[in-house]
């Protein structure tokens, strides 16, 4: 029988209607359970596994969310039970409180945690023990595997268990925690839930010690800080803050279209590029339509954009209308009015640092020059010329901030005779720049410059005589250092 899996399992199928709910492994089941091969499903095998899938599982689907893996339990070829692995839930507030982190900690850190979301025995297979044996082996391997095909770890599984048709004994026999059970909702479409009044219960299972403490850590562990470091740009404004800046840029920019083809009015369009560049959106078009995917139908509502056609589901602008509309705004007209807003919303700027750097937008092919303080705070950018660099677009840059009282920060490329004359005598501030060893000229400069010669400690020693072999230092010229002087 042992070389007849098949045809053991159905004999054992046909004695369990008659055995107890409870028993122990016969020689031939133990067998099975002790060279039990748990595996990843290759690419060639994921049709026939979804296939089994969506015919033997109760939820009669195989949609994977997010990242995802496939398991195979198998014994001498033969497959015998099947799970899944995919995203966890967005908001699961049972879980959320036994962890106990906050929201924006969720947010950034949810890849760490994954969803059991397909456990299944296929019919043939009658063999006890074997479910918790197959959960053992996948756990074993679950964070590797894990790691090897999305480029980070998880430290925690959760699942759902239909009470109606399981009472989750598995899950309690592999370690699993139950947490109470969901509200009855399920998630239809971005920001749409319908009631389906079939709760589940919640499981949810550490993968390393202490996870819980060291997802609400202050910093992450190492091994896990690349999350944290990619989570997407999010915005944080509330619906009110949003109006407000809208209303303030439909007074200050122009609305240059017509009425009547406004699908996105110029001051949420713009409005919406000013959230996205506080939030951290560097990269032109594509990473903009990503954003604005993420806001929530409150949010575009907010901006004022309109509704597609035939239904009550605000639209938000994609790829396309970044690339069609971002040529024709007034640069200088929304940094105006972008300044201002930041000024009412924020107050005078107080810091002493301004801080120049240039960002290359990969997706537009377009480079920038920006300048913040030390806080963060935005002082402006200039775009970099066709066939130029960021030097000339720095001193462009330069010329539109107060730089009085200030002190400027620039990397190597900067280090320029002209912009230091430009920051010292007409800016009339300082500045600290950068010199890296390919400088070779100005490294030479700067070695004989901080070349230490002899002094005397103190000019009231008993020798306080200068060297005779020094040479006399002539008198200073009074407007050296001034504006207009010769540095």
């Amino acid at each position: 029988m042992r070389d007849n899996p098949a045809a053991f399992f159905y004999a054992a199928g046909m004695k369990k209607k008659k055995a107890a709910v409870f028993r122990q492994p016969t020689p031939d089941e133990q067998e099975i359970l002790t060279h039990l091969v748990v595996r990843l499903a290759s690419a060639d095998e994921v049709e026939q596994f979804d296939q089994l899938i969506t015919k033997h599982h109760y939820l009669k689907s195989a949609h994977l969310v997010g990242e995802h893996l496939r398991y195979v339990a198998q014994y001498r070829g033969q497959w015998l039970a099947l799970a899944t692995w995919s995203a966890a839930a967005l908001h699961l507030k049972a879980r959320d409180h036994f962890i106990g982190w906050d929201e924006e900690q969720r947010r950034r850190r949810l890849p760490l945690l994954v969803n059991n979301s397909r456990l299944l025995v296929l019919p043939d297979c009658r063999c006890p023990n074997l479910i918790s044996r197959f959960m053992k082996l996948m756990l074993t391997r679950l964070s590797p595997d894990w790691k090897q095909h999305w480029g980070h770890p998880v430290a925690l599984a959760e699942t759902f268990v239909d009470p109606h048709l399981y009472q989750g004994t598995a899950y309690k026999a592999s370690g699993w925690n139950r947490l109470g059970q969901t509200s009855g909702w399920k998630r239809s479409a971005e920001d749409f839930y319908q009631k389906h009044n079939r709760p589940k219960q919640i499981w949810v299972r550490e993968l390393v010690p202490d996870a819980c403490r060291k997802l609400c850590a202050q910093p992450l562990p190492a091994q896990w800080q690349q999350v944290e470091e990619n989570a997407p740009p999010h915005c944080t404004a509330k619906v009110p803050q949003m109006r407000s800046l809208v209303e303030h840029l439909r007074a200050q920019v122009p609305e240059f279209r017509s009425k009547e083809a406004l699908a996105y009015p110029m001051a949420g369009f713009l409005a919406l590029i000013a959230l996205a560049m506080f939030s951290g959106v560097r990269r032109g078009p594509q990473d903009l339509a990503e954003y604005a995917a993420s806001l929530s139908q409150g949010q575009l509502r907010a901006l004022d954009f309109r509704t597609h056609p035939g239904s009550t589901r605000i639209r938000c602008p994609g790829e396309s209308t970044f690339k069609r509309l971002l040529p024709r705004i007034d640069a200088a007209a929304l940094e105006k009015a972008l300044l201002l807003w930041q000024e009412q919303v924020l107050g005078p700027a107080q810091d002493k640092l301004v801080i120049v750097d240039g960002k290359t937008l990969r997706h537009a092919h377009v480079e920038l020059v920006s300048a913040v303080d030390g806080t963060g705070r935005w002082l402006g950018t200039v775009p970099v010329k066709e066939s130029s660099n960021e030097i000339p677009a720095a001193r462009e840059l330069l010329g539109h901030l107060e730089l009085a009282h200030k002190t400027t920060l620039a990397d190597a490329i900067h280090t320029q005779v002209e912009t230091t004359q430009q920051i010292l005598f007409e800016g009339g501030g300082d500045y600290a720049l950068t010199v890296k060893e390919n400088q070779k000229e100005l490294v030479k400069t700067l070695a004989t410059l901080l070349t230490p010669g002899k002094f005397s400690p103190s000019a009231h020693g008993p020798d306080a005589r200068p060297d005779s072999r020094a040479q006399s230092e002539p008198a200073r010229d009074p407007s050296f250092g001034m504006p207009g002087s010769k540095p």
